[in-house]
């Protein structure tokens, strides 16, 4: 009786084993394939005079000026209607802290795929009547 109860725990032992090497081999595959794959972020975009910020509902991040930040400035002047409108845009990229001293945002992002531009500039949250006073 003793054997059997020990060659069952050996086998139980052997199998689970087996088992968990192929989890592992699982695991580490998806992590590769998640590394590739950015995040991407939505948000609006406003480029003021070389000041380019990327402001979502829970984020705001300055934009690193590289080739891609200025293609999609290109696409916003496109679309804007006056200086100060923003854009909604979804991109990909990587968020890093920022490390230029000239300007004054914690973390930028590097975007390195546009994958959309709105047509038409965001609603502004707050809007000014300007009236002309009659005198």
């Amino acid at each position: 009786m003793k054997k059997i109860i020990l060659l069952l725990m050996l086998s139980v032992a052997v199998f689970s084993c087996k088992n968990s090497e192929e989890k592992n081999s699982e695991t580490s595959e998806t992590t590769v394939e998640n590394a590739e794959t950015l995040p991407s972020y939505k948000g609006d975009f406003i480029n003021a005079n070389g000041a380019m910020v990327l402001m979502g509902n829970s984020f705001i991040y300055g934009v690193k000026h590289d080739a891609m930040a200025d293609e999609l400035s290109k696409k916003v002047a496109a679309v804007k209607t006056n200086e100060l409108d923003m854009v909604n845009v979804t991109v990909q990229g990587e968020v890093s802290k920022n490390t230029d001293t000239s300007n004054e945002w914690e973390e930028e992002i590097t975007i390195t795929k546009i994958l959309e531009v709105s047509s038409k500039p965001s609603e502004a949250d707050i809007k000014l009547n300007e009236t002309a006073k009659k005198n």
